[in-house]
Parts: C-alpha cells; structure tokens; sequence
C-alpha cells in the first residue's frame, strides 16, 4: 500500500515538473511591477555593480543557478536579505540558489543508502522509514546554506560598521584640515595603503567606481549600504547629501556618528559578554548537579533497598 502510493506520488510530482517545464507559467503581477520599477531606477539614476562575486562557479552550478534565480524573479520573491548577505560575502545569488538544490539531492541520497541498510540488517524493506528520513535529511540540507550565510554574514557586518566608524574619524581629521568632502573621502580610504581591510577596500572600490559613472562619493556610498544592508552608509550618504556645502557641520556631524558607533559596539560587546557569562554559569550548575546525583546515588540506593 506504502509502496504504491510512494510511486503514484513520485510519478505526479514528474509529470508537474514535466508540464511546467513545458508550459511555464506567465509572470505574475508582482514580478512585472518589480521589473518595472528596475528599469525606472535604471533610467533615472546611474548605478554601478559595486560588489562582483569573488567565487569561482562551474558552469553546471552557474546554469543551474541561473535557472533558479529566474525563477524567483518570475514569482516576485526578492530575497533581499539573502542577496545582501552573499553581496558582502563576496557570493553569487545564483552559486547559493544552485548550492542549496545540490545540497537537498545529496539529502535525498539517504533514501537508498538507509534502504540499503535495513535490508543488509533483516530489518525488512520497508519504504516508510527510509523515505521520511532522506526527505527530512534533504530539508535540514536545503536550510543550511541559509544559517550559514547569515551566521557568516552576520559576523563580517559587524566587522564593517567597526571599520565604518575608523573611516568616519579619518574623514573628519581630512576635513579638519581644510580638504572638501570629496577629497576627504578619498583620503580616508587611501590611508590604508596599497592592501587595505576588505572592508575599507569595499568602500575605496565604491568611492573610485563613482568618479567613473559621474555620481557623487555619497550616492556611492548609499548604493554600497544599499547592496550589503549597512544602515550607518546609508546613514552617512543622507547626511554628507545634505549638509555636503557646509564643511564644519559636516565634520561635527561625522564626529558625533563616530562616536555613536563606538559606543553602539562597546553595548554590543558587553551583551554578549553577558550572554556568554550566563551560558558558563549554566554549564557549570549542570556540572555540580551532575556531581551531586553521582555522588548521593549509591546512598540513595542504598536507603532504598534497591
């Protein structure tokens, strides 16, 4: 019974696949809307690709992932989160798409392999079991690139707002000594010398890559907070675009938003400082009722008579 409806299930879910292959469907409402909003921004503002990936892709992983990432566009799901997480990892939206697929069917491998397995055992050949379980492995499998990028993503932000709050400063010493916002720009990213920090190497590529489309450093920085979800370039391409003519209230300006960043990541550090206190104590009561019970057992067996 199992097994039938397991092939009768396999068989339907191939004939979907094979009809929407052959007749895919038309883009939906959201998917058009969003289209057209790209060509709008495309016409009304110059943009640049300030992040390439740095990864190297086979060509199988890039077809498949282009494929997929087709797909998202035509249902309209933006993924914008995932897209700024691998633009500051340096990763290809369409090399992550492809990874999580591949990851999902080498799930689904478990299915023969734990088959396999129970009738080596004389377990019997039920298919139930070994299905259940390669399809749950294939979902833990598709949702791990996910953690990943996020965990990894999550990390390298905040190294970048660290880096972002260096830059604020060296910016307002520029300014302080009589530079425009511009060159002071560029002179804060050129202090790094030759091989600067990925981060501030990310910043002097998207100040460079604005002299050459003809916008200006700070709609370049906007577009940079913009591609990896950065708040504080955001932040600071708002404020450097309007108070951009008046040099002492953008240094006052930068300043202050300097030293909020510090003082932004020093709470940062001090929470998880007293997360990571709490965990030991944890573990530590955990260690002192494990002794306790190791200890009082025997007696308390013994008062019991077992």
């Amino acid at each position: 019974m199992i097994e039938g409806a397991l092939a009768g299930a396999g068989l339907g879910l191939g004939l979907f696949v094979l009809l929407r292959a052959l007749f895919p469907a038309r883009p939906g409402l959201v998917a058009r809307l969003l289209a057209l909003d790209a060509v709008r921004e495309d016409a009304g503002a110059s943009r640049i690709p300030i992040l390439l990936p740095d990864e190297q892709v086979g060509a199988f992983r890039r077809s498949l992932g282009a494929r997929l990432a087709r797909l998202y566009g035509a249902r309209g799901w933006e993924a914008r989160s995932v897209k700024a997480d691998l633009a500051l990892l340096g990763r290809s939206f369409e090399a992550f798409l492809a990874g999580k697929v591949l990851l999902a069917v080498s799930g689904l491998l478990a299915f023969p392999l734990l088959l396999g397995w129970l009738v080596v055992m004389g377990w019997g050949a039920s298919l139930a079991v070994p299905f259940w379980a390669a399809v749950l492995v294939a979902a833990v499998f598709f949702f791990l690139p996910d953690l990943q990028v996020k965990r990894d993503a999550a990390a390298k932000r905040r190294d970048f707002r660290h880096v972002v709050g260096a830059f604020l400063d060296l910016v307002s010493m520029n300014l302080a000594g009589g530079r425009g916002v511009p060159e002071a720009l560029m002179m804060a990213v050129s202090v790094s010398g030759e091989q600067p920090n990925w981060a501030m190497g990310r910043i002097r590529d998207a100040l460079g890559g604005a002299r050459i489309v003809g916008i200006t450093p700070w709609q370049a920085l906007g577009q940079l907070g913009e591609e990896i979800n950065v708040d504080e370039l955001r932040d600071l391409s708002a404020a450097l675009g309007l108070v951009a003519d008046d040099g002492a209230k953008v240094r006052t300006s930068l300043t202050a938003r300097a030293a909020t960043l510090r003082r932004r990541e020093l709470a940062e550090i001090e929470g998880r400082a007293g997360e990571r206190s709490q965990s030991m104590l944890v573990a530590q009561l955990l260690l002192c009722a494990g002794f306790v019970i190791f200890l009082s057992f025997p007696a308390a067996m013994k008062m019991l008579g077992v």
